[in-house]
């Protein structure tokens, strides 16, 4: 789910992760696994349910969704396609306090990727986690260290960074 872009002057490194959840193993599952294949040009990886839900009809350890890991500049290339399809247009809500942001789209024959019958359609989620250079520290095995708050990615910076880099717009009201 992750892939480390340096972004230039800002200092802020970008990771990049796609996910399609469909709720329940087997056809559907390899289907949308067919889609992330096409969209990212590599083998995507699985995800179990935590627990049973028998009102969705999912059982412990069952396979749910689908994930992908996307480096370089295909990364920024999907990324682009997903952002035209919202027309560069997030909701303010989407940014985590953290610094991360993130959005869904409900169709993904809208990224430019050939609609087949035997799949369907799929929506599937994008997600973007800011960091900067040394963000490593807290999660390496040895020596781990606390993050300085000055270090941290906000909220406002992550806007700012996605109003600069992709000229995106910020609205007040959920799409």
């Amino acid at each position: 789910v992750v892939s480390t872009q340096s972004t230039g002057s800002s200092g802020i490194n970008a990771e990049y992760g796609l996910n399609i959840c469909v709720g329940e193993s087997g056809d559907r599952l390899t289907r949308a696994s067919k889609v992330l294949e096409q969209l990212s040009g590599q083998e995507p990886c699985f995800s179990k349910a935590r627990y049973t839900v028998r009102s969705f009809g999912i059982r412990r350890n069952e396979k749910i969704s689908c994930w992908c890991t996307v480096r370089g500049a295909k990364a920024e290339e999907i990324l682009e396609r997903g952002l035209k399809v919202k027309e560069y247009e997030l909701w303010r809500g989407c940014f985590s306090e953290e610094g991360n942001f993130g959005f869904g789209i409900d169709e993904h024959i809208d990224l430019g990727i050939k609609y087949d019958p035997s799949i369907g359609i799929y929506g599937m989620d994008f997600y973007v986690v800011l960091s900067r250079p040394g963000y490593r520290v807290r999660y390496r095995r040895k020596q781990k260290a606390r993050l300085g708050t000055q270090h941290k990615v906000t909220k406002e910076e992550a806007q700012k960074w996605f109003q600069t880099k992709f000229d995106g717009i910020l609205t007040n009201k959920k799409n």
